[in-house]
């Protein structure tokens, strides 16, 4: 939601700080996202509804540089494709005075509604895909989507968070991923991105129970890529394949904390600069956080391929 008002800012809302997180993967898809109407991939096609991908793509069009996978994550972040069920997406206004399914305040939606593009509604409606999700196109192509000048600095005028960006580039670049391309670690990681925000539930594995614990995240970022993770820390510790001690990290290992002789209590997921994504606990929400802030770790695995001995 542009201004801290989206459905996304209430999510994350009494969580600890999430730190901006220079993720190489992400960061180097940028240059491909900026400009590339390439053809969706199947987890775009899986989640986004059929009139909200045509309108994203016929939206995205219409600004030179703007990737259509872009302005579909911003969609998916603010309002899941206008299926949120949360006050403002459909009628009225959330509690920050947002409306409609990109979380349009109505002085912003204003400044951007016009000239109402083809399908849309004249006067211009927040509520209304075509008018809403056009009026978002060019509020970032105005903030620096234009000729790919600078996603970053488009989505953070979007929502002034640095998590927010992260998420939406994350989700974005699963969205334009094809079923043959992107290697484990990067779709790993990409999962784990896009759950920022989720909520902390003992036992949840964001199938069912609406929320991660950790082990919850790293089994099913995994599950993401097609690699299955045992349910716990404790067991995906001792399945492996574990590093040497001492070894480097690399992106997409796995992190753990406890004593591993007797209980591990934590997992985390590295994602490179001395940064982790994990679900912490009780209160708390899924985050980036340094690697270092949270003491002295017991040992780490890398799941997604073979470790010198």
């Amino acid at each position: 939601m542009p201004i801290l008002a989206s459905a996304a800012t209430k999510i994350a809302m009494g969580a600890t700080a999430v730190l901006a997180v220079p993720i190489l993967f992400v960061a180097a898809t940028i240059g491909a996202l900026g400009g590339s109407q390439a053809q969706p991939g199947p987890d775009a096609v899986a989640d986004i509804p059929t009139d909200y991908l045509g309108i994203y793509r016929t939206a995205a069009v219409t600004c030179p540089g703007l990737a259509w996978s872009v302005l579909a994550a911003v969609g998916k972040v603010e309002t899941d494709h206008g299926r949120s069920t949360l006050p403002g997406v459909r009628t009225g206004f959330n509690p920050s005075g947002a409306a409609g399914p990109m979380q349009f305040l109505p002085a912003t939606f204003t400044a951007y509604a016009h000239p109402v593009p083809p399908g849309g509604v004249d006067p211009p409606s927040p509520y209304h895909p075509v008018n809403a999700i056009h009026a978002a196109a060019r509020m970032l192509c105005r903030n620096g989507a234009k000729d790919n000048h600078d996603i970053h600095a488009a989505l953070f005028s979007y929502n002034h968070a640095n998590w927010y960006v992260d998420k939406v580039l994350a989700v974005a670049a699963s969205y334009s991923r094809s079923a043959t391309t992107g290697s484990v670690v990067e779709r790993v990681i990409a999962f784990a991105m896009s759950q920022i925000g989720q909520r902390y539930v003992w036992g949840g594995d964001g199938a069912h129970e609406g929320g991660f614990d950790c082990s919850g995240l790293t089994k099913a970022a995994y599950a993401a890529a097609g690699i299955t993770l045992p349910r716990t820390a404790h067991t995906q510790y001792v399945a492996g394949p574990r590093l040497p001690p001492g070894a480097p990290l690399l992106p997409g290992d796995l992190v753990f904390f406890g004593n591993p002789h007797t209980k591990i209590h934590h997992v985390v997921l590295y994602v490179g600069d001395g940064k982790v994504v994990h679900a912490p606990t009780f209160g708390q929400r899924v985050q980036v956080a340094r690697l270092a802030s949270l003491g002295p770790y017991a040992g780490a695995t890398r799941p997604s391929g073979s470790v010198a001995a």
